[in-house]
């Protein structure tokens, strides 16, 4: 009980704490547009009533804690989850291409990992290209991967799917090189004392040291294929998925609504983040493993 307290506590009090943060900074960024009102309207209000009026605009420049949660709540629980307006909708249409991306993702940074290990040549030649692929900002590469597929009639999931591969691919292929080259030396050689193959090293040896990390790697790409996503949704016009959300809503002022979204993906991300965990920690449960 102490323990759990004492890892909940030190959470609970920096979420109050942003929360505080959050209505001040709400406040200060809604009061020039309120005191503009109150001008119009020839009212004096008192510093509370004030302080209220800010953070209960319609379309704030920053909307309050309160509201977000609110849109949240009503845009989550009480929408019919097959509405255009229910977040549990679109939650689903970019969970979608974020799965299928973040598969793709993972098997071929597991084939890249396992062509580097083995391979000298693609070690040091394909390594470094892989490094400065992610130095390219995404926002410039989705537009480009949309129009180019879209030239040969390839549209709806898969162009999502491939900008989130990109982004998720990357650190499975760097976790699972370290993985595999894990193994200390005296493992290698006692493999080596038992006449054990190449194959044979790779899967009994190489293979189990590289879960944790493999999995480790999973839980970052699997956020960062749901950002791929999400951003693969802006430059297509799309009008579902998250990433649609956030554009209406820049559209129409709908501030609002688009931190409700970023919440609706936030929460997604956490999801998905921890469903990776888990399974990463019964796996190496089934494996005699002692998960961190």
């Amino acid at each position: 009980m102490t323990s759990l307290r004492s890892k909940i506590i030190p959470v609970l009090t920096l979420l109050a704490g942003l929360v505080v943060l959050w209505y001040a900074f709400a406040v200060y960024m809604n009061a020039p547009f309120q005191r503009d009102l109150d001008r119009r309207a020839g009212e004096a209000p008192g510093i509370v009533e004030f302080i209220g009026k800010t953070l209960s605009q319609p379309k704030p420049t920053v909307p309050a804690p309160h509201q977000v949660a609110t849109n949240f709540f009503e845009n989550t629980f009480l929408r019919n989850v097959t509405s255009n307006r229910s977040l549990v909708y679109h939650a689903w249409v970019t969970l979608s291409s974020t799965l299928l991306g973040f598969a793709f993702g993972t098997v071929l940074g597991i084939v890249i990992a396992v062509g580097i290990v083995h391979v000298t040549t693609l070690d040091r030649s394909l390594m470094p290209w892989i490094i400065t692929s992610q130095t390219i900002p995404i926002l410039a590469v989705a537009p480009m991967i949309i129009v180019v597929l879209a030239a040969v009639g390839i549209t709806g999931i898969v162009p999502k799917a491939l900008i989130s591969t990109y982004l998720s691919f990357f650190p499975v292929a760097v976790g699972m090189v370290k993985g595999l080259r894990s193994p200390e030396k005296m493992h290698l050689d006692l493999m080596r004392t038992y006449n054990s193959s190449k194959t044979q090293t790779f899967w009994k040896l190489r293979v189990p040291a590289s879960v944790p990390y493999l999995f480790t790697s999973m839980q970052v790409a699997v956020a960062a294929s749901l950002v791929g996503a999400i951003v693969g949704e802006l430059p297509t016009g799309a009008t579902a998925g998250i990433g649609a959300k956030l554009l209406l809503g820049s559209y129409y002022s709908q501030t609002i609504d688009m931190w409700s979204a970023l919440v609706a993906g936030s929460v997604v991300a956490a999801l998905l983040v921890t469903i990776v965990g888990l399974v990463g920690q019964a796996v190496q449960r089934s494996m005699g493993g002692r998960p961190a």
